[in-house]
């Protein structure tokens, strides 16, 4: 990022707050789907949980100014739609004029931080619908784990079903990321059986008194196939951890994204910060499989 760039960011934040919903509101906007009917976004909600991690860089997304590098190195790639992200996330990539003719996605419930004992509580901290729509965004995004164990899991699943509504009432894409959740060694771990993927994009695909605006937002696991059944409703892949396994990774997207239901990819750390830190070459090789 340009010295100038990074000055004029701490300065805006610092003494012209206003500056932000005047970015909000001059950004120029787009069609949710383009000609392609298909989508790639940049996912950039990982900090507002905690986690900074990639591979094995434990604070691989610590440094702000970095990641935001990245993500506009990433929205600059032709093919590349929008981002995903929290309002600070948005916010900065509006003053710096990345979101103009790209979507804008906020990410809403951000509070079940891993490895706490209110993981499964997680609660709407992020986005709102109306400020979603008072801001101009496009689209909102919500994770929905649920652990059959923990009497939390309800709490969540009636949020995101009141935000799926609340979305939808303003005719705003809401997208929707299931899992269930499984303990290990007393750790919640997303359970990527295929029967487990199915039984949540059910619960998923059933939320709000309408899915008319519902998009689903899925882990690539095996048998695909069967998967990609279980609902009508457009389907978005999400990246995971890759790690070291970079072309296995491509492979298995590239598989699923021939599916029917299955509309584009919406993949964060996997593209800023793959192995040999080459994100143009990596969102490159992501957009060609569309």
């Amino acid at each position: 990022m340009l010295e100038g760039q990074r000055r004029m960011l701490l300065e805006t934040r610092a003494h012209t707050p206003s500056a932000v919903a005047a970015a909000a509101a001059g950004r120029r906007r787009r069609p949710w789907l383009g000609p392609s009917g298909r989508l790639m976004v940049i996912a950039a909600d990982h900090p507002a949980r905690g986690a900074l991690g990639v591979g094995e860089r434990p604070m691989a997304m610590a440094n702000r100014f970095e990641l935001l590098d990245r993500i506009m190195v990433a929205l600059a790639r032709p093919g590349v739609d929008g981002v995903l992200g929290t309002a600070d996330v948005i916010e900065d990539l509006l003053l710096l004029g990345a979101l103009d003719g790209k979507l804008a996605i906020g990410s809403m419930n951000r509070g079940g931080l891993p490895g706490s004992v209110f993981e499964m509580d997680d609660r709407f901290t992020g986005y709102t619908a109306p400020a979603i729509a008072d801001g101009g965004l496009d689209g909102g995004k919500m994770l929905l784990r649920m652990d059959p164990d923990n009497p939390a899991t309800v709490a969540t699943i009636a949020s995101c079903a009141e935000a799926a509504g609340e979305l939808a009432a303003r005719q705003i894409r809401a997208i929707i990321e299931p899992f269930m959740v499984k303990r290990v060694d007393g750790r919640a771990v997303n359970d990527l059986g295929a029967d487990a993927v199915i039984r949540s994009i059910a619960i998923a695909s059933g939320l709000g008194a309408t899915s008319a605006y519902s998009w689903l937002k899925i882990p690539v696991v095996d048998d695909m196939e069967r998967v990609a059944e279980a609902s009508t409703l457009p389907t978005l892949l999400l990246g995971g951890d890759a790690g070291d396994r970079p072309d296995e990774m491509f492979t298995r997207w590239q598989k699923a994204l021939q599916l029917p239901v299955v509309r584009g990819l919406v993949v964060g750390r996997n593209l800023l910060y793959p192995p040999g830190d080459d994100v143009a070459a990596a969102v490159d090789t992501a957009v060609s499989l569309l």
